[in-house]
């Protein structure tokens, strides 16, 4: 049973209130949590990792709730993604150890989420940015809510760690105009359309 001691989190709020043109009547808010763990695989290679995934699923909760309260509650949350980092003395593979914990503790938590939450993954040193991905939460193809979130640690990902992303947001892009299915065409039963 690896152990994945944390070390820090940081939390990101935007509330966008304007980007050229009118004002929307209501302000976009987007926002990211981000923790930083000890890597337990880092400087060895390690064939079985899949099991770890469990271990990291209490993470993903608390990080999900943490995320809903940081964005006002979970009314109109419509968006989100999530990202891995991991540092130098690990490998890319570990930051998929988060598809799982971060992607299901999001849909686990905003109940109807049906769409595919959009991932990125790299390696960095400290202070490495990561850009995390966004989508509908219920259907891929809505092109409104395309979009993403560029968090960072000054700190970290030291060599032997790994930073975990979560991000969601409330709304399209404000003065989205590039047409495609519109949120409140989705079906959702299939997660793309």
């Amino acid at each position: 049973m690896p152990d994945f001691p944390l070390r820090k989190t940081m939390l990101f709020i935007e509330d966008i209130h304007h980007d050229g043109g009118p004002a929307p009547a209501t302000p976009r808010r987007r926002a990211a949590i981000v923790a930083l763990v000890k890597n337990p695989f880092a400087g060895a290679y390690v064939a079985e990792l899949q099991q770890a995934m469990d271990d990291l699923k209490p993470l993903g909760l608390i990080m999900t709730d943490r995320l809903i309260a940081a964005m006002g509650g979970i009314e109109g949350i419509d968006g989100y993604g999530k990202a891995g980092l991991v540092g130098e003395g690990g490998e890319l593979e570990h930051t998929a150890l988060w598809h799982v914990p971060g992607g299901y503790a999001m849909r686990e938590r905003l109940g109807e989420a049906r769409a595919i939450v959009p991932s990125s993954m790299k390696m960095g040193g400290v202070g490495t940015r990561i850009d995390i991905p966004l989508g509908h939460i219920n259907a891929a193809y809505v092109r409104s809510h395309f979009d993403g979130m560029e968090v960072g640690v000054p700190d970290g990902p030291r060599a032997d760690e790994l930073l975990f992303a979560l991000a969601m947001a409330r709304g399209p892009r404000i003065h989205n105009r590039m047409g495609g299915l519109a949120a409140e065409d989705a079906v959702g039963e299939d997660g793309l359309r």
